[in-house]
């Protein structure tokens, strides 16, 4: 792999949250992390350990500090249950070996213009991923298709309110769409110095390029492996210049 495609790719959260995936799926998905070099895997709680473990073997000996990671889920997809469900979610994925949650906050919520509940919802779930025994970083899916410009800046200041480490467009799951380049922007814009993932219909390296250069610092997608084959195909001089852009 040229080292640009290499930097490229511990940009990656290499995912499958689909309630159909297997253990079979797992495994690949955690062989194919290591032998690409994501950042780490996404995967529901179900699967944590599994994941954790499949992870731990591959790397044993390793030495290796950039090794993939497990990032889990909580509250997803929907985002609307009990806040302490989703911190005991978080929290239980963190002891089964996650080092990054990724929470749906509260959507109506986030409609309605209640930024104090969305608040406290975040805060809950941040207080359990960074009071772990070891401690995690915390993402917040606002769901961007669904929210006007107005509201996704209400969402910004209620993740820095509430602790979060990363703000995120989307589930991937919702009719209304998922990552938009001026979604990423403005996250970008109104939640710094909190970090932003993309994540949500990005199957190809045109399109996560085009996110990271919106200003995207992670991507989640399920299509890791054929975006990091394309920038392998195309050569360094396209990484180069998503790279020197963001």
């Amino acid at each position: 792999m040229n080292p640009n495609a290499a930097e490229f790719a511990r940009r990656i959260e290499h995912t499958c949250l689909a309630p159909e995936a297997t253990s079979e799926r797992i495994d690949q998905l955690c062989d194919e992390a290591v032998e690409y070099g994501f950042h780490g895997v996404c995967v529901n709680p179900i699967h944590v350990r599994r994941a954790a473990e499949r992870l731990a073997r591959a790397c044993a000996g390793a030495g290796d500090g950039n090794a993939p990671i497990v990032i889990s889920v909580a509250g997803f997809p929907l985002g609307a249950c009990r806040t302490e469900t989703k911190a005991d979610e978080a929290r239980r994925a963190m002891e089964d070996g996650a080092f990054e949650i990724d929470m749906v906050a509260l959507i109506g919520a986030i409609l309605d213009g209640d930024s104090s509940a969305v608040r406290r919802d975040i805060e809950a779930v941040a207080h359990a991923v960074h009071g772990a025994e070891r401690p995690g970083l915390l993402k917040v899916i606002l769901e961007t298709a669904v929210l006007s410009d107005e509201r996704i800046i209400m969402g910004c200041r209620a993740c820095a309110e509430g602790e979060a480490d990363f703000v995120k467009t989307s589930t991937g799951l919702h009719p209304a769409g998922g990552a938009r380049v001026e979604h990423v922007r403005l996250l970008r814009r109104h939640a710094s110095p909190i970090r932003v993932k993309a994540a949500g219909g990005i199957r190809d390296a045109a399109a996560a390029m085009a996110m990271i250069d919106a200003g995207a610092d992670r991507i989640g997608t399920s299509s890791g492996v054929a975006i990091i084959q394309s920038l392998e195909a195309i050569g360094p001089t396209m990484v180069d210049q998503s790279a020197d852009q963001s």
